[in-house]
């Protein structure tokens, strides 16, 4: 690997598509938990052919970097997915699994070492791929009715502090004093806002509508996921919207 990654140990996985794609297909990184109890399970998982799973990068608990797939390979992470016009995102992406046990095991928050390898490799594949801030996303992001992951404990306002991923520019006090406020009046514009920024707003009930708001709050308001539209939330949103 690069020198400014470190290093780097390879591991492939049989789960990927056996034709390479041109380096300009890839526009985007992609963040997932394992869910999983620990590093030796979630491995076992990836590499098996039976599962059907894989990833480009996978970031240990002590924060040791494995590629289990080249990058212009399709790896298998992300399943039936929407992001802006595109479907499919595993063709256009490259995945980055981090070992945590996930919401159904003791979900933890993100190690140090785990968050510094993250910023190192994430900050080469930005510039290697000229991946762009909007496009650097979760896994709930391009599955909100199917995935939680990578959770409310992923740092993304300190690696947008980084120069990863966007985050809104709203003072936190100003947002704070709007937390509860309710906002249903502004749905109609909410949803146009999450639409805007790529979140697929197909929903067919009240349910699946409150499931895309909590995916929204755990990236960018994690301290209350209630799956209610607040003033903080529309708030934010707009601001979002208006950096797009």
């Amino acid at each position: 690997m690069q020198k400014n990654v470190g290093k780097m140990t390879i591991n492939y996985s049989p789960n990927f598509n056996s034709k390479k794609r041109d380096k300009k297909k890839i526009k985007h990184l992609v963040y997932h938990y394992t869910g999983m109890k620990n590093d030796k399970l979630a491995i076992k998982k990836l590499m098996s052919f039976n599962s059907n799973v894989s990833c480009h990068y996978y970031i240990t608990s002590s924060g040791e970097i494995i590629q289990m797939v080249p990058d212009l390979y399709i790896a298998w992470h992300s399943g039936i997915s929407n992001w802006k016009n595109e479907k499919s995102l595993n063709k256009s992406s490259i995945g980055i699994e981090i070992s945590n046990p996930g919401h159904e095991y003791g979900y933890r928050k993100f190690s140090d070492q785990q968050i510094k390898c993250l910023i190192k490799i994430s900050k080469f594949l930005i510039k290697k791929y000229n991946i762009k801030k909007n496009k650097i996303l979760g896994h709930s992001d391009i599955a909100p009715l199917r995935k939680i992951d990578p959770g409310e404990k992923f740092p993304w306002k300190f690696l947008s502090e980084n120069k990863i991923g966007i985050w809104h520019n709203i003072n936190s006090k100003i947002l704070k004093s709007n937390r509860r406020k309710n906002s249903e009046l502004n749905l109609h514009k909410f949803t146009m806002y999450l639409k805007k920024l790529g979140y697929n707003m197909e929903y067919s009930n009240s349910g699946e509508l409150s499931k895309i708001i909590k995916i929204f709050q755990m990236r960018f308001r994690p301290e209350l996921i209630d799956g209610k539209l607040d003033l903080e939330c529309f708030y934010i949103a707009k601001s979002l919207y208006k950096l797009e």
